[in-house]
């Protein structure tokens, strides 16, 4: 699992429990996605909508437990952006 990938998944977890919840996915990339595609932390059309955001989340939720753990979060982003 990629760096990049550790680094956007904190920023990403806002309440750094170690665990991504949908609304935390959903509001921090609505909110730092810009500066974070801008830093190269994420590609810039990573950078969706709450629907995209939204489906990213259902593709890397596993185990369908509604929280992501880094490595569910990795093994999706790596994968989309190509890392």
């Amino acid at each position: 699992m990629s760096e990049k990938a550790r680094r956007l998944f904190d920023a990403l977890d806002l309440d750094q429990d170690g665990t991504l919840t949908r609304a935390e996915v959903i509001g921090a990339l609505r909110s730092k996605g810009p500066t974070l595609a801008a830093q190269g932390a994420i590609p810039f059309w990573g950078v969706g909508d709450t629907e995209e955001s939204s489906a990213l989340f259902d593709a890397a939720d596993q185990n369908g437990d509604r929280v992501l753990s880094f490595e569910e979060f990795a093994a999706v982003v790596d994968r989309r952006f190509g890392w």
